[in-house]
């Protein structure tokens, strides 16, 4: 039986980021991050660590303001417009979520970031922008996604295209790409009726569901793509484990199959980093 082909999203982020560089080497401005994160939730924390190293890691400036877990968010919204007047931020990113029992609302405070700002493509004018086909800056996961693909030169032109997902961080904005490379594209969600048979419609199957072994074979048509962007947590003899939603035996009947972890993950942060890029050239042109 032929081997999936592993989608090493390590190898692809890598590649983003030499792409990231020679922008940078383009401009007449260091880019410059700043990453504001309210509380300190362990896995948060650890996000940010990784963020400012791979910033780092280009040559970019990055900074880290860490607020308290009771910050309100009337302050939250005044440090931002601080740094959106700020000529030497070009990116800003407030990690979610917030701190548990928060009055903070992330709608509010997102859409608060100037959309030439928001290196995470999750303004509300960003993606008007992605909808009408204007250049904007797109959602890092989405945008990581597409990169990936073309990293591995998988085409999406003609290509059937399903995701089981609709929301506005993985879902939405993964559509409006693939419509832009000329895909047939389903969004499917847990409403669907015959998700299975849905899925199996699909030559490139996307799934963010968060369960795990929830995509079986019977969800996958044989020599589909399968892009597995979930990231669950279980225990495996009492060690923590990270898997996706895929089930073991669909890399069986697939032609290639994003890992977990070390797929999608990598080039979302390195999506991240290349907005903040497109970000410093759009403020400095």
């Amino acid at each position: 039986m032929t081997q999936p082909l592993i989608l090493d999203g390590n190898a692809a982020a890598a590649a983003l980021l030499e792409k990231a560089q020679t922008l940078m080497a383009t401009l007449s401005v260091k880019p410059h991050l700043h990453v504001v994160r309210v509380g300190d939730d362990p896995a948060s924390v650890s996000y940010t660590r990784l963020k400012a190293r791979r910033a780092k890691k280009i040559g970019m400036d990055s900074t880290l303001t860490e607020l308290p877990a009771d910050t309100t968010e009337a302050v939250l919204l005044e440090f931002i417009q601080t740094l959106n007047s700020d000529k030497n931020t070009h990116g800003i990113l407030v990690q979610l979520p917030f701190p548990k029992g928060s009055s903070i609302r992330e709608a509010v405070i997102l859409e608060a970031i100037h959309p030439d700002k928001d290196v995470d493509g999750l303004h509300v004018v960003n993606t008007g922008r992605l909808w009408s086909g204007q250049a904007g800056l797109r959602s890092c996961t989405p945008a990581g996604i597409i990169s990936m693909l073309d990293h591995y030169n998988i085409p999406l032109e003609g290509k059937r295209v399903v995701i089981i997902n609709r929301s506005q961080l993985v879902g939405k904005p993964l559509a409006a790409l693939c419509l832009e490379r000329n895909a047939t594209v389903t969004i499917a969600h847990s409403r669907t009726t015959d998700l299975a048979a849905v899925a199996r419609e699909a030559d490139i199957l996307v799934t963010a569901v968060g369960r795990v072994n929830f995509i079986t074979p019977e969800f996958v048509k044989a020599g589909a793509v399968v892009i597995d962007v979930s990231i669950n947590r279980i225990f495996v003899e009492n060690e923590e484990k990270l898997v996706g939603d895929c089930a073991a035996e669909v890399a069986a009947i697939s032609s290639a199959i994003t890992p977990v972890p070390g797929g999608v993950g990598p080039m979302t942060v390195s999506h991240l980093l290349y907005n903040t890029v497109l970000a410093a050239q759009l403020q400095s042109a």
